[in-house]
């Protein structure tokens, strides 16, 4: 009988990290061309990439990457808003190229578009963030694409999408927080509306499209056929936001501005402690009689009103008022050690550097150090990938690349080019 068959625990499905480090990756034979910039499509294929799969980020040879060239940078002087040597790259470029490859080719030439064809048909997934008419224009759109090889499954991310009235408007994560209706349910109900304040609608709509790729990856399994996908950033926001019976506020009397609540749980919000703040909410009645042994108030379990979820929506603010002047004479230690043992969900605000040394991020590998592309630190952390398998490993294996680094091991390998042609390609100013 085994151990864990004795009664000493379930078998551990997770394989320790040396282990994971010599394990494969879940999309390791999928090849993807990358003619993404910025935020939504990088954080989509750098998806892909922890996922296993060879990711071929293609450039201007001209212009490059241009989060490359964006502060703050990293460099052998450290962090800094401007470029203290040669060697300095951006962040954002270091945290969001990791785990590809970085090539040069100028699409707008015609031996650069030549090229390009050629490397669709050894490749699977050609993912862009171009603004609608931008691929057919350059002669590279899922029809073009697929004539020269019909498994290709092409993904582009637009602001608004490919169809539509608005199509054409340009848009960034904050056009994008605002067109979809989220800023106006983000804030306080008497303040002004707020974005969140990461790019929200980028990673969101960049992870949307990897799930979109997977999708069509797998349905080309069956049908031996690759297809287009497209996904917009206001509508993946939209998707999202519309869980919540927001149609319904009006007539229920709530405002579209909720803070911190969530309209069906009261409390629910965050409280100002002796040292800090943090949050805590009562879904169940069970939670609601835990808090209220927690702050010793178990009057309040069953009282006509307090015990009733009904009126503690419609009185937030008294609800609010107890629970706040029970917190304000403790440390947030306490508090979650007390709402803890009474199984009341409860978690303390905590600052990114504080959320940096929790160890369960640690223990999960959220936290990767970022490293240059000749694998020196730079000081500063990214994340980790936000998956884990049994089987197969995650995470990216390899820095950021210096840009165009892989030009020509790229062309050699797809192209069989010869030393004699990427010498005339780079002349040219093709790559």
């Amino acid at each position: 009988m085994r151990a864990d068959e004795a009664g000493s625990g379930p078998t551990n499905l997770w394989p320790s990290r040396r282990i994971v480090a010599a394990m494969t990756g879940v999309l390791d034979r999928l090849v993807i061309l990358d003619l993404t910039r910025f935020l939504s499509g990088p954080y989509c294929t750098l998806l892909l990439a922890g996922l296993g799969a060879e990711v071929i980020k293609i450039d201007d040879p001209k212009q490059g990457d241009p989060t490359a060239n964006a502060p703050p940078f990293a460099g052998p002087n450290g962090i800094n808003f401007q470029r203290q040597s040669d060697t300095d790259l951006g962040l954002a470029y270091l945290k969001r190229a990791r785990g590809k490859q970085s090539t040069t080719l100028d699409l707008k030439h015609e031996a650069g578009h030549a090229i390009f064809m050629r490397l669709v048909e050894s490749a699977d997934v050609v993912v862009d963030n171009f603004r609608p008419g931008v691929a057919a224009r350059l002669g590279i759109d899922y029809p073009a694409l697929a004539a020269r090889n019909p498994r290709i499954i092409s993904c582009s991310i637009t602001g608004y999408g490919t169809t539509g009235p608005d199509r054409d408007l340009k848009s960034y994560d904050l056009m994008a927080q605002a067109a979809s209706g989220l800023m106006s349910i983000t804030g306080e109900p008497t303040g002004a509306p707020m974005k969140i304040a990461t790019a929200f609608s980028d990673m969101n709509s960049g992870a949307y499209a990897a799930l979109a790729i997977l999708a069509a990856v797998e349905e080309r399994a069956h049908s031996g056929r690759g297809q287009a996908a497209e996904v917009s950033m206001v509508d993946c926001l939209f998707a999202m936001m519309m869980d919540e019976p927001l149609d319904c506020y009006e007539r229920l009397g709530l405002e579209m501005r909720q803070g911190n609540r969530i309209m069906r749980f009261s409390p629910f919000n965050a409280y100002r402690s002796r040292d800090g703040w943090l949050v805590l909410g009562a879904a169940t009645d069970a939670e609601w009689r835990g808090l209220t042994t927690a702050i010793e108030r178990e009057d309040l379990a069953s009282h006509p009103e307090f015990g009733q979820v009904d009126w503690r929506l419609r009185h937030n603010a008294a609800v609010d008022e107890l629970v706040q002047a029970w917190t304000m004479d403790r440390t947030t230690a306490d508090i979650i050690a007390i709402l803890g043992a009474h199984d009341v969900p409860c978690a303390p605000v905590r600052s990114p550097q504080e959320a940096l040394a929790w160890g369960q991020l640690k223990d999960r590998g959220m936290i990767a150090p970022l490293r240059q592309p000749d694998g020196s630190d730079t000081s500063a952390v990214a994340a980790g990938l936000p998956f884990q398998f049994s089987r197969s490993s995650v995470g990216h294996r390899e820095p950021a690349p210096l840009p165009g680094s892989g030009t020509r091991a790229v062309l050699q390998r797809f192209l069989d080019a010869s030393d004699e042609q990427l010498a005339r390609w780079e002349r040219d100013g093709v790559i």
